[in-house]
């Protein structure tokens, strides 16, 4: 139990969700969250509660670094409160910091220490500038609103969520009698927020709304702003259904807006979140990336938003562009050369030229100045933790390794993972060292989410090190839908989730049953979210090779699951009934067979665990045993307290019973 202690220590707990491949490192956050240019006033944050995913309330401070005071942000607006604020973001020309409280936008002007309100809402269903549970969750922010670049105006997004449903959860952890906690949480086609754009003028005090084409309010999503100048907003939207992605030019001042950008499609969905990686140049141009070719490339438009030429190209994904060196008219991004690797390129915007930066086979991000002219490397890979490079003038020069992490691995003397291909599936395979001549019984560990991929080349060390210091071999496969394969590959389960991931499981745990130190008879799968959905799903099927299957926080009915992510791969339910009864687990808990640990949060925010109760009743009608473990009070990611140990070693003890020889 050496390395479990270890791997819980570190991560309590397995992360829940979808695993992005960008994402290489856990990257350490200063206090410190704006320095004015002057340096003399800094915006700390302190004291910080997390509410959700991505968003948190903190006593956050003005410090005044040359009179050596400091000043709580909001207690101008509250005064004699204790008063903890959402985001907090300082202006360009550091005399203001606009401020989120409850529902409404406030800001705070250095100059003269006041404070005053941008929206003076009293309707608690309408949000000014923060997202709601839907847009933190499936659009990845908390924050809706940008300060343009000379600090005159706020935009920001305004949602009403007075005609979205609510979901309700009880509290049981003290009191005689449980209490109760509430969110408006949109379900498939279910009503939404309405979301409009809005901009706040500093002087004038005033706020417009932007007038954007065609805009039925409650269909559509605005998940990002972007200032590309003192007057021009860039405003992306996307249709509900998110097969259609539009970004407008929007005059700030007039409140005018043109359509500059649109990518749509009949067949896919359409990745809202590539206009993350977007470049503006200072002269109008843009470096975009796209899918639309069936390859996630980066292009160069005009400033009237036509498109000149591709830069990268076909047959390879690009994950991250990271920026544009004008002088030398160079681009540098990330690609993936194969589905588990990570690689830095660099190609000249005029001649075409690409050059590969980097060699070593893993995993390597960067980060880059604002000019594109220096960047810190990051590397990894099965064997070697994140090592750290200075590259500058072509040259890389190591910054850091991390040997002692490194060798106190190594002292634990477990093996390596061996990246695999089971009938055209990524795959990695981890065998217990030192193991009898006895075939080790094998475990299945999946996420088979669209567009998410676990078998990468990288410093990854969690509980399937657990299970494999106790004997047990561990797969991990993905599955059709999964990343950095192409658009046509990530859209092999649009609108028809489940079906083909069951198959791509049951096939690769076959294949690997046929090996000679594997056990085929004495095989578990075990999958987390949408894995857990997945496990369940596997279970259900006829012809599936497994004795066992753990299954937390599991999806159960897509109609039960938000609005967002659904729709993204499945439609609504109104427009695609035959999609979400075929994926829908309730009606094919009769075909259940093998032994089942079900786990979940009763207070789970994401999947509620009433995807769990409803799976459960009718598992009973269809007189099926199941083994079951609940946490009370606790959230997705079951980390509150001692849960995320209690519940491993529930995982292990249920595996050591139904894999024992």
């Amino acid at each position: 139990m050496k390395v479990l202690a270890i791997i819980l220590s570190v991560l309590t707990g397995i992360l829940a969700g979808d695993y992005n491949a960008q994402t290489l490192s856990v990257e350490e956050q200063d206090s410190i969250l704006g320095v004015q240019p002057t340096g003399r006033y800094r915006l700390v944050k302190e004291n910080e509660q997390q509410i959700f995913r991505h968003s948190s309330v903190a006593d956050w401070f003005i410090e005044d670094t040359m009179r050596h005071t400091r000043k709580r942000l909001g207690e101008g607006m509250f005064k004699g409160e204790e008063v903890q604020v959402r985001d907090a973001v300082m202006s360009p020309n550091g005399r203001y910091v606009a401020f989120a409280k409850d529902n409404n936008l406030y800001i705070h002007k250095l100059d003269f220490g006041t404070e005053v309100a941008v929206t003076k809402e009293e309707n608690t269903d309408i949000i000014s500038g923060i997202a709601d549970w839907l847009y933190e969750e499936e659009f990845g922010t908390t924050t809706l609103f940008a300060w343009s670049p000379d600090s005159k105006m706020l935009a920001f997004v305004q949602l009403d969520e007075s005609e979205v449903p609510t979901f309700s959860w009880d509290v049981y952890a003290d009191g005689q009698y449980p209490t109760t906690e509430s969110l408006r949480y949109p379900k498939a086609g279910c009503q939404n927020a309405k979301a409009s754009v809005c901009v706040y003028d500093v002087a004038t005090k005033g706020i417009n709304r932007l007038v954007i084409s065609d805009d039925r309010l409650g269909d559509v999503y605005f998940p990002r702003l972007r200032w590309t100048d003192e007057n021009t907003l860039m405003v992306l939207r996307v249709n509900r259904d998110q097969t259609k992605m539009e970004v407008f030019d929007c005059n700030a001042k007039s409140t005018v807006s043109h359509l500059w950008y649109r990518e749509e499609s009949k067949k896919y969905f359409v990745d809202y979140s590539l206009f993350d990686q977007w470049q503006w140049l200072s002269d109008g141009r843009v470096v975009i990336l796209s899918e639309k070719d069936g390859w996630r490339r980066a292009y160069l438009y005009n400033a009237q938003g036509t498109e000149l030429k591709a830069l990268t190209p076909e047959n390879i994904d690009v994950t991250a562009v990271y920026g544009v060196n004008e002088k030398s008219q160079t681009l540098y991004y990330q690609a993936a050369p194969t589905p588990a690797t990570r690689q830095i390129y660099a190609v000249n915007s005029k001649k075409g030229e690409i050059t590969q930066l980097t060699q070593e086979e893993g995993m390597w991000s960067a980060r880059f100045d604002q000019e594109a002219t220096k960047a810190v490397f990051c590397y990894q890979s099965f064997e070697v933790p994140n090592t750290y490079y200075l590259y500058s003038k072509n040259k890389l020069e190591l910054i850091q390794d991390n040997k002692e992490v490194q060798e106190a691995w190594q002292a634990n003397g477990l093996p390596e993972p061996q990246l695999l291909n089971i009938n055209g599936l990524e795959a990695m395979l981890i065998k217990p060292s030192g193991f009898s001549n006895q075939p080790a019984a094998l475990v299945v560990m999946h996420y088979s989410g669209p567009s998410s991929q676990r078998v990468l080349n990288r410093w990854r060390k969690r509980f399937e090190y657990a299970l494999v210091e106790q004997g047990y071999a561990v797969l991990i496969v993905d599955t059709r839908g999964s990343d950095c394969k192409g658009r046509a590959w990530r859209n092999e389960t649009y609108m028809s989730l489940g079906q083909k991931e069951a198959e791509d499981l049951i096939a690769a745990a076959n294949e690997i049953a046929k090996r000679p130190d594997i056990d085929g008879e004495r095989m578990a799968i075990m999958g987390w979210s949408y894995g857990g959905y997945e496990t369940l799903f596997t279970m259900s099927q006829k012809n599936h090779p497994f004795k066992a299957a753990v299954a937390i926080a599991p999806v159960t009915d897509w109609k039960l699951y938000d609005s967002a992510y659904t729709e993204r791969y499945m439609r609504r339910p109104q427009v695609n009934p035959r999609g979400y009864e075929e994926a829908s687990l309730l009606n094919k808990a009769k075909y259940l067979t093998g032994n089942v640990l079900i786990i979940h949060g009763t207070a789970d925010d994401n999947v509620h665990v009433q995807h769990t109760m409803q799976y459960i009743h009718a598992l009973v009608e269809a007189d099926k045993q199941f083994e079951m473990q609940l946490y009370p009070d606790d959230n997705h990611f079951l980390r509150k307290g001692n849960n995320a140990t209690h519940m491993h070693n529930r995982i292990l003890n249920f595996l050591q019973n139904n894999l024992k020889q």
